[in-house]
Formats: C-alpha cells, sequence, structure tokens
C-alpha cells in the first residue's frame, strides 16, 4: 500500500525538518546547559523551520532512558561527563517524523553510543515489505550484543499515525517468538535502546511525570479547568504535551490548581520517566522511515 501523495509530501517535509533540528542540537548541547534551554531551542527550531512539536523535546541523562522534558522553572543542567538523549519530534496537519540522537561526554561510553547507531543501521537495512517484527528485533539485538552492548528490552519503537505518537505495531529491540508482519506504506519509529552488558537490560517507571496527554472530556467544576482542557484538545488533540507549554492558557494565578484538577479527574494521562533497572547509561538512536516492498525511505 502506498500512501496518498499529498500525505507523503508531509511526512517527508515533516522529516526534513526533525533532521534539521537533530543535527542542530547536536552542535547546541553542552556541558553545564541548562536542560530546559535544550528543549526550549528544539521546540523554536520546529517553529521556525514550519513544524509543530509531535511532542515536548526529551532529553533524558545517563540511567533516564526516555520520557523527561523539563517541567516549569527546570534548574537541572546537562551534567559533565554524561550520556546526553535527545529525542524530538515534528508534525504537520497530525503527520508525525520522531528522531533522537545520543550525544556523549563521557569517553569511556562512546561505544555505547556508537553501537546504538550501528543497531539503528541494522534496522534501516533490514526493513522491508512483510518482514516480521520478530526478524527486525533478533537483527538488532544480534547488533548490540556484537558490540559488548545489551538492549533493552522493554522499551521499543513504534508504528506512528496521524495525530497519535504510538499507534498499531511495537517494534522490538530483541529478539521474540511472535512478531507481526510489517506493511508496505507503514511508517514506523526505529529507535534501538542500548546499556551496558552489566545493566539490567530493562527500565523501570520513575516517580517522575513530566509529559501528559489529552485522554477524555469530564464534568469539571473549576472553569478554569475546564477552559485549560478545552484549551489542551485544541492545540495539542491527541499529541503530548509539556506542563511548561501551558503557561498563559489560563490566569497564572490558577494554572496550577486547573491543571492538579484535570489530572485528578483523569482527563489527562501522564507519562513516567524511565529509568535504566541498574542505574546504568543508556544511549539510544531513532529514525522515522516509510516501509516500502523491497526496502524503507528514511524520513529523518
Amino acid at each position: 500500500m502506498s500512501l496518498p501523495n499529498d500525505v507523503l509530501r508531509k511526512y517527508q517535509t515533516a522529516g526534513k525538518i526533525a533532521r534539521e533540528v537533530r543535527q542542530e542540537l547536536k552542535r547546541f548541547v553542552r556541558e553545564g546547559q541548562p536542560l530546559i534551554d535544550v528543549c526550549k531551542n528544539a521546540e523554536k527550531l520546529i517553529g521556525e523551520k514550519g513544524g509543530k512539536p509531535a511532542f515536548p523535546c526529551n532529553v533524558s541523562i545517563d540511567e533516564v532512558a526516555a520520557h523527561f522534558t523539563s517541567p516549569p522553572n527546570d534548574k537541572q543542567i546537562v551534567p559533565s561527563n554524561s550520556v546526553v538523549k535527545v529525542d524530538v519530534g515534528v508534525h504537520l496537519d497530525g503527520y508525525i517524523a520522531d528522531t533522537a540522537i545520543t550525544i556523549c561526554f563521557n569517553p569511556a561510553q562512546t561505544n555505547l553510543v556508537r553501537t546504538a547507531e550501528k543497531a539503528l543501521e541494522t534496522a534501516v537495512k533490514t526493513l522491508y515489505a512483510g518482514i516480521s517484527t520478530s526478524k527486525l528485533g533478533t537483527a538488532i539485538e544480534n547488533t548490540i550484543k556484537a558490540h559488548g552492548c545489551k538492549p533493552i528490552s522493554n522499551l521499543t519503537g513504534h508504528q506512528v499515525g496521524r495525530y497519535l505518537i504510538h499507534t498499531g505495531k511495537s517494534i522490538p529491540n530483541v529478539s521474540h517468538l511472535f512478531g507481526s508482519k510489517i506493511k508496505g506504506g507503514e511508517v514506523i519509529a526505529v529507535e534501538p535502546f542500548v546499556t551496558v552488558v552489566n545493566g539490567a537490560g530493562k527500565v523501570i517507571e520513575g516517580d517522575q511525570k513530566t509529559i501528559f496527554r489529552f485522554v477524555k472530556h469530564k464534568s469539571l467544576r473549576n472553569p478554569y479547568a475546564k477552559r485549560l482542557l478545552q484549551h489542551i484538545e485544541r492545540s495539542y488533540r491527541t499529541l503530548p504535551f509539556a506542563e511548561r507549554w501551558l503557561v498563559g492558557a489560563v490566569p497564572q494565578q490558577h494554572l496550577s490548581e486547573a491543571f492538579q484538577e484535570l489530572l485528578r479527574s483523569k482527563c489527562l494521562t501522564s507519562y513516567p520517566v524511565f529509568i535504566e533497572a541498574h542505574g546504568k547509561p543508556v544511549a539510544q538512536a531513532e529514525h522515522t522511515v516509510l516501509i516500502l516492498e523491497d526496502g524503507c525511505e528514511v524520513l529523518t
């Protein structure tokens, strides 16, 4: 199945923007830099290039594998000798391109980063219409182990849909017995997560939650909560967002209370930060690709 030409162009343009932003962030991120500056710069660049963020820029440090973005007034900085994963998403009219890079300031972990990149290269070379997710996962896992590292078994890539970051198939980074077929015309994000050989090879949920998503409407007593929910649904639909994006949606003195009511009422869901279970560093590399009959087109 092929995509309509107008849809394909939107995916390709979103991918081009994501690729350019990823490359600029590689030059931008430095030790000692406020994390919130990295997030805001990425999101600003996306807008300047004609796209919209598909989710808040993730900046995940060392053992934090995914799902951290700066909360309001974040004071954290990029630590010295750290392994920094920057994950950005761009959408045009809901069509999403998702990409990530690991920037390494720790000379002892350069192989970790190289392994994630090699695993992604393997995935791109292996993909074609009709391949099973099991075969793909095996190829990724074998590459990671051949480089002396360990895959994160419970983090996966994912199929993307319009206004949906995760939809349909999961794309594993390890071998498994039962896989589904990847079809031509599907758009998937492939993202190997890699840790050191003595890591747990899996992530656990941390207590912190900094990324949120609209789920459903409910009856709300607080008029500011009602107005805030309308703003969230109108602005982000089913895409994730950051609390810091909500400044100005309602008067500042009512924002925190309104936001907490939306969480308590389960109008919103949150994404827990994922942490390597043994506290070991994690590297990530990611592309979004369009599946073709004889291979794939890398969009990012």
